[in-house]
């Protein structure tokens, strides 16, 4: 035997050796795509789907401003690091209503054409937001944000969790839509 018929005849068993350990690898990761890798998330009950709202007194929800606004709000909001996509309402819906969020988080609901919160007195705590005034409803979980300064009274309902994106996010899309106005402390 000649040294190279002794080489071909050693790499035979080698290159299957290989070409098995390569298709073992693809069985592998086949395997895994098909049975998931276990590390999915959960989808927690209630949290999918469309998301059904209560409807409470909303006078101007009709009204050119708050249709307009609800035309211009944006598709999604940032929390966190995630960005919560617009969420389907269940209907019959409340008018002037949208809601944002995905099935790993509580949902960011707005409310435009709202009566003016009792909670707006001559010394009630104002925030300043993106030059948009909102008076906060602290809540258990969530606070309820209501722009004071403009011709309807807005209402946005943000979980604890969700940070300040979906406030500044949505006092942007206020400031360039909707025209400033005095706060009005009394009815």
């Amino acid at each position: 035997m000649t040294q190279q018929e002794s080489t071909s005849a050693l790499s035979r068993p080698l290159l299957l050796a290989v070409g098995l350990a390569v298709l073992l690898a693809i069985g592998v990761a086949a395997l895994g795509l098909v049975l998931g890798t276990g590390n999915q998330t959960e989808v927690v009950p209630g949290r999918s789907g469309p998301l059904a709202l209560v409807s409470i007194d909303a006078p101007d929800a009709g009204s050119p401003p708050c249709t307009s606004l609800v035309e211009k709000l944006p598709l999604g909001l940032p929390s966190g690091k995630d960005m919560l996509p617009r969420r389907e309402v269940a209907t019959p819906a409340p008018p002037a209503a949208v809601a944002w969020g995905d099935a790993q988080h509580d949902p960011v609901v707005l409310r435009c054409g709202l009566p003016r919160p009792a909670e707006l007195t001559p010394s009630a705590q104002l925030r300043v937001i993106s030059d948009v005034q909102w008076l906060q409803l602290p809540g258990s979980g969530s606070s309820t944000w209501v722009v004071v300064d403009r011709g309807v009274y807005v209402a946005l309902t943000v979980p604890d969790d969700a940070g300040t994106g979906p406030l500044q996010d949505i006092s942007t899309t206020v400031r360039d839509l909707l025209p400033k106005q005095p706060v009005r402390t009394t009815s």
